[in-house]
């Protein structure tokens, strides 16, 4: 075979390779023991860490044993498994978190699995709670009408907040994924200390307000377009999902910032409201920032879920000219095989088209993870805060 028939050849070879789809057999071996039958799910970097999607639901064979089968595309997945919520996660056997199972996939495979105990078998303890003083729960059920839905809403305070003279006034930075942001006690596998970050951190104080996430509906609300699993090659299924980050991001600007700016102190202008979040949230959150170039200055995107979501490199294109905002990605390389390519596409998309300050930074043994992110908060906030630091379009690959 000549040399330019052999690079052919190997092109097409990997081509093909690349979107082969591999049979992924997951079975259970052993499980606490249960009073009563239960629905098991997988959830994670494959389905938008949906804990409670009936695509992603184990079967039961004749012994009682539980199965999954998937197909899935050659690369490195992270994943949990849930009894229907992240608050009825796989743990340990003490009670305390685990790190997010990883599967490594070049081939059809059988995985069998051991889980260990479940969350919601340790109660809360009283007082166990992290959230610091300045920390309230505006409401436990706010009204999203753009959904139709409820939602439990928190608020960080700066320290002096009710001392200081009444003329005083914070920006304010909006985050998705709220019972992640200020609490061990409500969160999924751990806080992101913005609390603890705000109360020692060298920068000018700042309102946070943090919104739940809709549990089962997470990935519906977190994305901007209707979505089909199978489409994008990752599920047999062809179950059209429907897309609600438009009514979602309608009611951050249009329902809760104007109930924010008008009971507490803000600073209202775009310079001074920022929006962040992590997977499915970093995806919302650049989507906020497309939507509404006047509304938002500055965007912390966070491993980013754009994976299931192709069409936001459509908005980048049509609406990334109009944005001028203090933009900051983030991506671990180890969350999987298209984390890395697809944020440094977005951000090479948007310096095609937009003015905007931004900086990537990628994480050598970054993973998918609440732990990740507490670490990268910090750095990420500065930026956005200071970007004159680093060069509009300068990309920094960072090490642990």
């Amino acid at each position: 075979m000549g040399k330019f028939c052999l690079t052919i050849f190997i092109q097409v070879f990997l081509l093909v390779a690349s979107h082969a789809q591999f049979a992924v057999r997951l079975k259970i071996n052993d499980l606490p023991k249960e009073p009563r039958r239960f629905d098991l799910y997988i959830a994670g970097s494959f389905n938008g860490w949906n804990p409670q999607s009936e695509n992603y639901i184990f079967q039961r064979e004749g012994n009682g044993e539980y199965y999954i089968e998937l197909e899935l595309p050659a690369g490195t997945y992270e994943y949990k498994i849930t009894r229907g919520g992240w608050d009825k996660v796989e743990c340990k056997k003490d009670g305390a978190g685990k790190e997010n199972r990883r599967m490594v996939i070049s081939a059809d495979t059988i995985i069998k699995l051991d889980i260990e105990e479940w969350q919601d078998h340790f109660a809360t303890k009283p007082g166990t709670s992290t959230a610091g003083k300045n920390v309230k729960i505006i409401d436990t059920a706010f009204l999203i009408p753009q959904l139709n839905r409820v939602r439990r809403v928190w608020i960080y305070l700066p320290r002096f907040y009710d001392m200081a003279p009444q003329n005083s006034r914070w920006p304010v930075l909006y985050m998705h994924d709220g019972q992640n942001v200020f609490d061990d006690a409500t969160s999924f596998s751990g806080e992101w200390g913005v609390d603890e970050f705000f109360d020692t951190a060298y920068a000018r104080p700042w309102i946070v307000v943090a919104i739940d996430n809709g549990a089962g509906k997470r990935i519906n609300e977190y994305c901007p377009y209707d979505f089909s699993l199978k489409t994008l090659g990752l599920s047999s299924a062809d179950t059209l999902n429907k897309g609600e980050g438009d009514q979602y991001v309608d009611f951050l600007v249009k329902t809760l910032k104007p109930f924010i700016d008008k009971n507490y102190r803000t600073l209202k202008d775009k310079k001074n409201t920022f929006i962040a979040g992590s997977s499915m949230g970093g995806l919302i959150s650049l989507y906020a920032v497309l939507k509404y170039p006047k509304v938002f200055g500055g965007a912390g995107v966070f491993s980013p879920a754009f994976w299931v979501a192709p069409k936001i490199f459509d908005d980048i294109k049509e609406k990334g000219e109009k944005v001028k905002a203090n933009i900051y990605f983030y991506a671990g390389k180890q969350e999987g095989e298209t984390m890395v390519p697809l944020t440094l596409k977005a951000f090479d998309e948007m310096l095609k088209v937009s003015k905007s300050k931004m900086k990537t930074v990628i994480r050598d043994e970054g993973k998918h993870n609440e732990q990740r992110w507490r670490i990268e908060f910090p750095s990420g906030f500065y930026w956005m805060v200071e970007p004159n630091s680093t060069k509009p379009g300068k990309t920094y690959t960072g090490p642990k």
